[in-house]
């Protein structure tokens, strides 16, 4: 799907407020609601909207460790690995990388406890190095990228 600057429009708009009224957003951008939910239908049915979320305060959840963690592998095969990663709800996000290492993890977690617990299982596929972030400086829409 060709994207022009009305979809950029309609998905900026979203990306802030994804509870925002079709006739609210229309008047935004001067369409009608209907043309607008068009649109937006338009791009969840072809996956550039995949899924509308809720950001939430992770402190106020108790989630008051964010680790990163490059994985260095044994083995050239990675399947029980991704599969581990994927059923780990600590890690938030995980990317294969090039450069130093074979994965980069994100890790959300309310213990050194749990950390601790987490990085023990990641040694059965790999060596890790691990750091922990004192404070999140940026955190933005990859809309504003574009």
């Amino acid at each position: 799907m060709e994207l022009d600057n009305i979809d950029f429009q309609i998905l900026r708009l979203l990306s802030e407020n994804s509870r925002i009224q079709w006739k609210d957003l229309g008047e935004h951008i001067h369409m009608t609601g209907q043309a607008v939910g068009n649109r937006i239908k338009k791009l969840e049915e072809s996956g550039v909207i995949k899924a509308y979320s809720l950001i939430v305060d992770e402190m106020k959840l108790g989630l008051t460790f964010t680790a990163f963690v490059i994985i260095y592998m044994k083995t050239a095969n990675h399947d029980s690995f991704i599969r581990f990663i994927k059923d780990q709800n600590e890690v938030v996000e995980a990317h294969r990388v090039s450069g130093e290492g074979c994965y980069l993890l994100k890790i959300k977690v309310d213990s050194q406890e749990q950390l601790n617990l987490l990085l023990n299982r990641l040694l059965d596929h790999g060596n890790y190095t691990l750091n922990l972030s004192i404070q999140e400086i940026k955190l933005q829409n990859p809309l504003t990228a574009t």
